[in-house]
């Protein structure tokens, strides 16, 4: 355990080199595809923040009802 092997440092050409053949590898979506998806992205956030805003009305109603009880 105590043995620790160098390993060579590969020449930073060589990496960016790889780095810019895997940036060739990704297919970017195009803007129309973009756009949409941003759109239903922005959608869902704010269907989703009224709901939750939405429930958070209800329950807080229920509890001040609850706590008004005097017995």
């Amino acid at each position: 355990m105590g043995e620790t092997e160098k390993l060579e440092k590969a020449p930073k050409t060589s990496w960016f080199t790889g780095l810019k053949a895997e940036f060739k590898k990704i297919i970017w979506p195009s803007k129309q595809s973009l756009a949409r998806q941003t759109a239903a992205v922005i959608a869902v956030s704010v269907a989703l923040g009224l709901i939750i805003a939405l429930m958070d009305y209800i329950i807080q109603y229920g509890v001040d009802f609850l706590v008004g009880l005097s017995f």
